[in-house]
């Protein structure tokens, strides 16, 4: 579980092709404070860290993640949000954040207004029930909160302290990235469409119900 909250911002320092499997090498602090086995969300993708080594961390991505993520897009170079799994005995902050990406989206448009900026991301259409207004979402694992909204696009506002310390400065028309709606607005969608399907099945309760 994570916050959406970005810890640091990592450099892809190389990838590396194994059969099926890509290897990500990823230089950062955070490094040294890392164990093999630890989840981290990179791009808000929750990768497993498979070695630590003169300050890189590594991660591997199976094919699954390459199809459904924009981590197969990566190469040397690459600035990438980062932030370890939430301790249980610390704030939470952001969100509830998985790091299951639900679907890549495309950002419209990105534009200044004043020292913030707006950056519209237009997402697939069966995602569209996960979006309202002044909810929540992740952008490439930033907690974001939807202050504009049409049936397949949402726009966010940008301060200056998020911009700065993210990789969103990358971002132009066309860039590709990982959204992961809401947890809470996904289970509140499935418990409704249950329940619908139980109305026209003539019941809407399990068969212990009490």
């Amino acid at each position: 579980m994570f916050t959406g909250l970005i810890e640091h911002l990592g450099r892809v320092a190389g990838v590396d092709e194994r059969g099926s499997v890509r290897r990500v090498r990823i230089e950062t602090p955070l490094a040294a404070d890392l164990t093999l086995g630890e989840s981290v969300a990179v791009n808000g993708v929750c990768l497993t860290v498979t070695d630590t080594a003169g300050g890189e961390m590594h991660a591997d991505l199976g094919p699954e993640t390459l199809r459904v993520t924009t981590l197969g897009d990566l190469g040397p170079g690459a600035t990438v949000n980062l932030e370890r799994a939430m301790r249980a005995d610390s704030r939470f902050g952001g969100h509830f954040v998985q790091g299951h990406v639900d679907a890549v989206g495309t950002v419209g448009e990105v534009r200044t207004d004043g020292d913030s900026r707006w950056v519209t991301i237009g997402f697939p259409r069966p995602l569209a029930a996960y979006f309202v207004r002044k909810g929540s979402v992740a952008v490439d694992g930033i907690s974001l909160t939807v202050a504009d909204l049409t049936d397949d696009a949402f726009a966010v506002m940008i301060i200056p302290f998020t911009w700065a310390h993210t990789n969103m400065p990358a971002l132009r028309a066309g860039s590709r990235v990982n959204l992961e709606c809401d947890m809470v607005g996904k289970y509140v969608a499935r418990a409704v469409e249950v329940f619908r399907a139980g109305e026209g099945a003539g019941s809407s309760r399990p068969d212990n119900a009490t």
